[in-house]
Order: C-alpha cells, then structure tokens, then sequence
C-alpha cells in the first residue's frame, strides 16, 4: 500500500514494525531554504528498510516506512511539541538544527507555527492515522500487538550523549510500553550477542513507543535504536555495509523472534 507519506507492506503476524525516520524525500519549498549540510540529510535513520526487510518478509511482520525525511517533520515526536527529554538536547517535531548542532535551514526561512501546523496535518497526521489503524486490526486478528519501533543514529554525537553509544538501545519509556518479562527477554537477546547494549538509557523510546505502548490492553511497543556503525558508513556517502549488516541481522532477527514467541506463549487475550 503507498500513501503520500507513507509505504505500508501488510503481513499476517502480529508483529509491526514502524519506521518513521526511514524517508529521504524533501518537498522543494523546504529543500530550497536547507543549507548545504542539512541537503545532504545526515540525520536520517539511514537503510533501516533494507536491514529489516529480509526478516519481516521472513516472520510475516507488518512494516510502515515514512517516505518524508525527519527535516520535513518528525513522526516521533510529541504533535504538541513536548521534549521527549525535558532537560537535555533534543530536536523539535520540526527540526531547525542538525545533530551537530549546526542551522538547518538558511538564516531566516525556519518553519514559522502557521507552517508547523500544516506540516503536522500534511505529513505527521497520516502516518499515525494508519498506524493507528495497523494496531487496531492486529489486534483485531490475534488479540495483542507487538510494536517495534526501528531506529538508528551515528554512534557518536557529542550533543546527545558521551563516548560511544551501545550497539542495541533497547526503549520501552523507563518499562510504560511493554510488559516486563518481554522486556527482560529481548534484553537476554541483546546480552548474549557480540554487540554492546543498553536497557533505557540514553534512548528510552520516542513519542511512538511511549504513545501507543500500553502492555495491559496487549499492545506491546519497544524502541530499537542502533549504532548506525554496526552495519553502514556513517559519514557521507553513508554506505550501506552488507558484511557488517549480514553480522548484525541474525540479533535482530532473534529479538524479533523473541518477541513472537512472548505473544505465543504469554499474552492473555
């Protein structure tokens, strides 16, 4: 299925696997006032379509993939604006900085509120509208839904955290999202395997995980958030690297896996 601002591939699993930082395209009347770094769209949760893409054909997973880049709006945050971490550096739902802390937009052609607010109509609505949608009738066929929130970002940004992030930043809102023996499995998962890992951490799941996550109505949402250094360039021409991403995918899948196996075996309906 295509939408203006979306890609849906609908599977008959209960998995569902969103993608909202995933999309490259830009309209002219925004692209033309970005500077030159913020054309090249740095931030963008770079190739998570292609990592995910052989395992929820594989797993018969449901995937929504943005078509717009994060600039345009971002899909992950709070419509009215609310920082997903009061008190440390975030970007705004529309953003007017790069992660390096470097203009977005050339010197007086920000998005003023009146903009905002179309953007929010034009290409934040419809995408959750459908994702809305896609949980209602999951839930409709099997009685619970498992939300996984695929993300990615270079593992070194200053403005956001120290050092090196972990490998898999696993998010379920400090334990709001997902229930907690689901949780404690997929986090199993992330500790027996080759790569770092952190359980709500700097990363604890954006406005999608937190919003639609509710473990005592069985939808079950977590955040995934990777290194983009495990499994692509991070630096332009941002490089999709298919011998690291085949070492990263057999984890992934588990956890995937993992999660299917906690709706079998533990959700009550």
């Amino acid at each position: 299925m295509q939408g203006d601002v979306f890609t849906l591939t609908r599977g008959s699993s209960p998995l569902l696997l969103s993608q909202p930082h995933a999309g490259l395209d830009v309209p002219a009347s925004i692209e033309r006032r970005l500077t030159e770094a913020a054309k090249a769209l740095p931030d963008t949760d770079w190739h998570i379509h292609r990592l995910y893409q052989p395992m929820a054909k594989e797993l018969d997973a449901t995937v929504l993939t943005a078509r717009f880049s994060r600039y345009v709006i971002d899909l992950n945050r709070d419509p009215d604006g609310a920082p997903l971490y009061p008190g440390q550096s975030v970007t705004e739902l529309c953003p007017t900085t790069l992660f390096d802390n470097s203009k977005l937009y050339q010197d007086g052609l920000e998005p003023d509120i009146e903009e905002i607010e179309t953007r929010r109509g034009v290409f934040w609505q419809p995408y959750h509208d459908v994702l809305t949608e896609e949980i209602e009738r999951i839930k409709a066929i099997h009685g619970y839904v498992l939300l996984y929130d695929c993300h990615s970002i270079r593992s070194v940004i200053p403005r956001f955290f120290d050092g090196r992030l972990p490998s898999l930043n696993i998010g379920t809102g400090d334990g709001i999202s997902a229930d907690a023996d689901l949780t404690e499995s997929v986090e199993n998962i992330a500790a027996a395997s080759p790569y770092s890992h952190a359980l709500n951490g700097r990363f604890k799941g954006g406005y999608i995980t937190r919003h639609y996550g509710d473990p005592t109505t069985n939808i079950h949402a977590l955040q995934m958030e990777l290194a983009q250094e495990d499994y692509m360039q991070e630096e332009t021409p941002f490089s999709y690297l298919p011998e690291k991403a085949a070492a990263l995918q057999p984890t992934l899948k588990l956890i995937l896996e993992t999660m299917l196996d906690f709706g079998r075996n533990r959700v009550v309906t």
